[in-house]
């Protein structure tokens, strides 16, 4: 919401509204929401007028094109019949990401059953849903959704999914996870014991060039 918006909506008396009035007229007559006030309480009609402009009515040739590309295959009819059904996969939602939601969602390239990488790679795996769950809980340095970021460049989900599928390498040559934000992939380091791991990835992830960055 703009600050402007803002200020109109925390207008304590008449006097300030008006003020708030007159100093963003341009922007209110151009919503067409410029009016005469008679009392404070009339700031909600404002408040709620302009956000319908600056939300539906000036956007309303984009999202005319938009609803024209979801008819084209019938899906605008499919979403106004089924629109709870739709809801998860088109509209964001505000859940808190857990450490088993990365886990699920970064699939492992691992090397062939039975070889001596592969056993490494299990217990880096292993390492990896510990290190998660540290996450979670604030044991670790960094966030579940810094540990997202890192990987993909996002800090949250998306109700549509990421794509490229996100993946897990593994690094015999680096102590340090490395990320290909581009192609959502986590390379882990292969090391001997959790707490080595938990101490490079912490220390990776924190110095790595544009950690925390949007």
């Amino acid at each position: 919401m703009p600050l402007y918006v803002f200020q109109i909506e925390n207008a304590a008396s008449l006097d300030d509204l008006r003020d708030g009035i007159l100093r963003h007229s341009t922007m209110l007559q151009t919503a067409g929401c410029l009016r005469h006030v008679a009392a404070v309480e009339q700031k909600k009609e404002i408040v709620v007028d302009y956000l319908h402009w600056h939300v539906i009515d000036r956007n309303s040739s984009v999202i005319d094109r938009f609803k024209d590309g979801l008819s084209a295959l019938e899906f605008l009819g499919a979403l106004k019949q089924h629109p709870a059904l739709l809801t998860p996969v088109l509209c964001h939602v505000d859940k808190k990401l857990t450490g088993l939601d990365l886990e699920r969602v970064f699939k492992p390239d691992l090397s062939p059953s039975g070889s001596n990488r592969r056993l490494k790679e299990n217990q880096t795996l292993a390492y990896w849903a510990d290190y998660l769950l540290d996450c979670e809980e604030g044991e670790a340095a960094v966030s579940v959704e810094d540990v997202l970021m890192f990987s993909t460049g996002l800090r949250s989900l998306p109700p549509a999914g990421l794509d490229p599928l996100p993946q897990l390498e593994f690094l015999d040559n680096s102590p340090f996870p490395m990320a290909n934000t581009c192609g959502n992939v986590l390379k882990l380091p292969l090391l001997d014991s959790y707490g080595v791991f938990k101490t490079q990835m912490d220390f990776g992830m924190q110095n790595s060039p544009g950690f925390g960055c949007f």
